[in-house]
C-alpha cells in the first residue's frame, strides 16, 4: 500500500520536474491513462451541469460579469484562491522546491506578498468604486474613452500571455498524465473554456473555481499527509533525508541558488508582489460580492487558503526529493514510467485536479478579457455608454469565443516556446501598466487623464520591450548572440518608470480638464470610503 502511495505521489510530482527548466521542453506522449481520463470526465460532467444551472441565472450584464454581486466573502475567497492556484503553482512551484529547495519557498513568498496590498489598500475601494472591471476605477473621474482604452489594452495583453502559458502547459501536461495528443488537449481546454464563459458567465466560472480549489486543497493535503507519514510526521527527519540525497546538499536549505544576482531577485519580487495587485482576472472578482466588508473577507479567506497551499507544496517538493532519490527508476529521462502512469485511482484523481486547475484559470482569464472587450471598449468607447445590456452581453459572448479560438491557435504556435518569460511578462505588465495607474487613481488627487495615459502606456511598452530584449527571449527564443537587456525581469525598471511618467505628466498638466479631474477627487474619495457619492453620503 505504501509503495502505491509513493508511486501516486510521484505521478503528480514527476511531470512537475519536467517544468523545472527555463522552458517547457517537448515532453513525450505517454500511454493512454483511462483512469485519469475517467476522473476528468467526471469533473467536466459536474462542471457542465453547473454551467447549465448558471445559464438559467445569467440574464443581465451584472449576472454575466459579476454573478449579480451575490457571492459571499467565503465563496469568493475560495474562488480567488482557485484563480491564483494555477497549474504553474501546483506543478511549477513543486518542481522549484524539488530543484532549488528553500529558494522555491522564497519564490512563493514573493507571490504571497501581494495579498496584504490588496487587502489593506485596494479591496474596499475596488468594491465601492467599480462595477465590472478595474477600468471602472481608473476612469472614474478621468476621460472615459482614453483611459478605458489604455486599461483594456494592458488587460488584454496580460490575459493573452497568461492564456498562452496556461494552454501550452495544458498540452504538455496532458501528454504526460493522460496520454492524449498536444493539439487535442488544446481543443478540449479551449472548447470547455468557451462553454463555461459563454453560457454560464461569472456564476459558472465562480463555481468551477470553488470546486477546483476544494479539489486542489484536498488533493494536496492528502498527498502531503501521505508523504509525511513516511517520515513519522517528522519534518526534521524529512529535511535531513532530503539534504543527504540532493545534489545541492546543505545548500538546499539556504537561499541564493535560484537567481543569478540581487537585481534580478529584487525585480522578480516586485513583479510578483505588485503584479498580483494588477491582474485583471483577480481584480474582477471583487465586484462579485455584495459590499466592501465581503470584499475584505474575500482577500482574508483567499490569503489563508493560498498560504496553506504554499506550505503543502513545500512538503511535496521535499518529499519528492527523497522518493525520487531513493527510487530513481520512477523518473528516467524526464518522463513518467509505465508503472507510475498505472498508479490507480490516486494518480487519476491528482491528474484530474491538475487539469482542472488549468480549466478554471483559463475560464477566469477569458471572462476578464471578454469584459475588457465588451464593457470597456465596445460599450464605453465605441458606443459611448449607449449600448443596451443585450448588445453588451452578445459582444461578451462573441469575445469569449474569440479569445478561446485565439488561445488555441497561440497554444499550437507556441508549443515549444519558453513559458517562463510569458508568465513573467504577464506579471511585469500588470505591475507596470495596471497597478501604478490603478493605485494612483484611488489615492492621488493630482492624477489626470494625460498622466494616466502616458504612465500606463510607458509601463506597458517598457515591460514588453525589456522582456523582449532579455536573455529569455532575445537569446533563447530569437537566437541572438547577446541580450540587449541584462536581466530577465522588467518590474524594477518599468514599474518606477510608469509611476514617474504618470507623476510628471500629471503635474505638468494645467488644462481645464485636468483641474476639473482634480476637483472631482473629493467625490471619488467619499464614494471609495462609503460606497456613496458626496451628495448621497450626506443623506446617509
Amino acid at each position: 500500500m505504501l509503495a502505491r502511495l509513493n508511486i501516486a505521489l510521484l505521478g503528480l510530482l514527476a511531470p512537475a520536474m519536467s517544468f523545472a527548466g527555463d522552458a517547457i521542453s517537448a515532453t513525450e506522449k505517454q500511454p493512454l491513462n483511462l483512469h485519469a481520463i475517467g476522473m476528468f470526465v467526471l469533473f467536466v460532467s459536474m462542471t457542465l451541469g453547473i454551467t447549465y444551472w448558471a445559464a438559467g441565472r445569467t440574464k443581465s450584464a451584472s449576472d454575466f460579469y459579476t454573478a449579480g454581486g451575490g457571492i459571499t466573502g467565503f465563496q469568493n475567497g475560495l474562488a480567488i484562491a482557485g484563480d491564483y492556484m494555477s497549474a504553474a503553482t501546483l506543478l511549477g512551484l513543486t518542481a522549484l522546491v524539488y530543484t532549488k529547495g528553500v529558494d522555491g519557498y522564497i519564490y512563493m513568498i514573493a507571490f504571497f506578498a501581494g495579498w496584504p496590498i490588496i487587502l489593506f489598500l485596494m479591496a474596499e475601494r475596488l468594491r465601492n468604486l467599480g462595477k465590472f472591471t478595474f477600468a471602472d476605477i481608473t476612469s472614474y473621474r478621468l476621460n472615459q474613452g482614453k483611459v478605458r482604452t489604455m486599461a483594456a489594452v494592458s488587460s488584454l495583453t496580460v490575459v493573452c500571455f497568461y492564456l498562452v502559458a496556461q494552454m501550452v502547459g495544458a498540452g504538455q501536461l496532458i501528454k504526460l498524465l493522460f496520454g492524449l495528443d498536444y493539439n487535442i488537449a488544446l481543443f478540449v481546454v479551449g472548447a470547455l473554456m468557451m462553454v463555461y464563459v459563454t453560457f454560464g458567465g461569472m456564476v459558472a466560472t465562480t463555481w468551477v473555481q470553488i470546486i477546483k480549489a476544494c479539489m486542489l486543497l484536498a488533493g494536496g493535503t492528502l498527498v502531503a499527509v501521505l508523504a509525511m507519514s513516511q517520515f513519522g510526521f517528522s519534518f526534521e527527519k524529512m529535511m535531513g533525508q532530503a539534504v543527504s540525497l540532493h545534489s545541492l546538499g546543505e545548500k538546499l536549505l539556504f537561499p541564493g541558488s535560484l537567481l543569478p544576482d540581487p537585481i534580478t531577485a529584487l525585480s522578480l519580487g516586485l513583479g510578483l508582489m505588485f503584479g498580483t495587485a494588477g491582474l485583471p482576472h483577480i481584480l474582477m472578482r471583487f465586484f462579485t460580492v455584495t459590499n466592501a466588508k465581503e470584499a475584505r473577507k474575500s482577500v482574508l479567506y483567499a490569503s489563508g487558503f493560498v498560504a496553506y497551499f504554499f506550505n503543502v507544496i513545500l512538503l511535496m517538493g521535499f518529499a519528492a526529493i527523497i522518493i525520487v532519490g531513493q527510487n530513481p527508476e520512477f523518473f528516467e529521462g524526464g518522463k513518467i514510467g509505465g508503472k507510475i502512469v498505472g498508479g490507480g485511482n490516486m494518480i487519476a484523481f491528482l491528474s484530474a485536479v491538475a487539469f482542472a486547475t488549468i480549466l478554471a484559470v483559463v475560464s477566469g482569464l477569458a471572462l476578464a478579457g471578454a469584459a475588457a472587450i465588451s464593457h470597456d471598449i465596445y460599450a464605453r468607447v465605441i458606443r459611448k455608454g449607449k449600448a443596451t445590456e443585450t448588445e453588451e452581453l452578445r459582444v461578451s459572448r462573441f469575445a469569449s469565443v474569440g479569445l478561446g479560438l485565439v488561445a488555441i491557435v497561440l497554444g499550437i504556435a507556441f508549443e515549444k516556446m519558453n513559458v517562463a518569460f510569458m508568465v513573467a511578462l504577464a506579471f511585469g505588465i500588470a505591475a507596470s501598466a495596471n497597478f501604478p495607474v490603478l493605485i494612483l487613481s484611488m489615492y492621488w488627487k493630482g492624477l489626470t487623464t494625460r498622466g494616466a495615459i502616458a504612465g500606463g502606456y510607458a509601463g506597458l511598452v517598457a515591460a514588453v520591450l525589456l522582456v523582449l530584449f532579455s536573455k529569455s527571449v532575445w537569446v533563447t527564443v530569437l537566437g541572438n548572440a547577446q541580450a540587449l537587456f541584462p536581466y530577465d525581469q522588467p518590474a524594477l525598471f518599468s514599474m518606477p518608470l510608469a509611476f514617474l511618467v504618470t507623476f510628471i505628466v500629471s503635474k505638468l498638466d494645467n488644462s481645464a480638464e485636468a483641474q476639473a479631474e482634480r476637483a472631482a477627487f473629493d467625490d471619488q474619495y467619499v464614494r471609495a470610503q462609503t460606497g456613496f457619492g458626496a451628495a448621497e453620503a450626506s443623506s446617509h
